[in-house]
């Protein structure tokens, strides 16, 4: 294989890198009778580290998913395909236990990637006969419940990004959600947006842009849509990492 033609497999490689990604997100969002779901994951580079999911289960439960991987481009990408896909996986086998589903996708992370290679992780399974949400946090921020009312609850509890030891354990923390309640995640390139001074959005910012839209009743979609509008607004449309937010509003 000349240089050239080394150029150009690496280069269709990359591509169709990009199209996997983008394809295992899209469309990943719905409405029904208990709740509404929807979200956006927008990468710095054509490659990112960042990723969402929802994934329907029985008895009309939803596990919710958002990660962030450690490292920039194709490192990431490759780590957080690896953690999402295990995910995917362990939910189908792993059943009830949330703690044991995180500690078997965070061994298969640390045996199968790099040492300096690892994801931060949220977690959750929402339940519309109690409506309340279950979860396990490897690391990653808190996602922040915003109520009806326009109260703020912080959802506690964090144990070691999946991947980054051998034996992880986490423990499970159970939240009572009510109707009009969001549940809003997100990952560091959100609140980490920064203006021309220099000056982060922060977690202020997120919550004020997200406030009005709990006042009117909108939906997830239009929660998801003001947030990121909110936050380009402040940073002038300047990016320095991938943004993610997986939002759910209950009914």
């Amino acid at each position: 294989m000349t240089p050239d033609e080394l150029v150009v497999d690496v280069s269709q490689d990359w591509m169709l890198a990009c199209d996997v990604q983008q394809r295992f997100m899209k469309g990943l969002g719905g409405a029904g009778a208990f709740l509404n779901y929807s979200g956006r994951c927008r990468q710095l580079r054509a490659l990112g580290g960042d990723c969402y999911d929802f994934m329907p289960l029985s008895n009309h439960r939803l596990a919710l998913v958002i990660g962030d991987a450690s490292g920039k481009s194709l490192a990431a990408a490759l780590m957080i395909a690896n953690v999402q896909s295990s995910l995917r996986t362990a939910t189908m086998f792993a059943g009830d236990d949330l703690s044991a589903l995180l500690r078997v996708v965070s061994h298969q992370a640390y045996t199968s990637s790099l040492e300096d290679r690892y994801a931060t992780v949220f977690y959750g399974v929402f339940d519309p006969a109690t409506r309340r949400l279950r979860y396990v946090n490897a690391g990653h921020n808190p996602p922040v419940i915003l109520r009806q009312d326009v109260s703020l609850e912080s959802v506690e509890g964090s144990g070691a990004p999946v991947g980054m030891f051998q034996d992880s354990t986490y423990d499970e923390g159970i939240i009572q959600l009510h109707p009009g309640d969001f549940l809003i995640a997100y990952t560091d390139g959100v609140i980490e947006s920064a203006n021309q001074f220099g000056e982060e959005w922060g977690i202020d910012g997120l919550l004020n842009a997200a406030a009005g839209c709990a006042k009117r009743s909108e939906g997830a979609e239009h929660l998801v849509q003001s947030i990121f509008k909110s936050m380009d607004t402040f940073s002038g449309g300047h990016q320095s990492d991938d943004a993610t937010l997986a939002v759910l509003r209950v009914r």
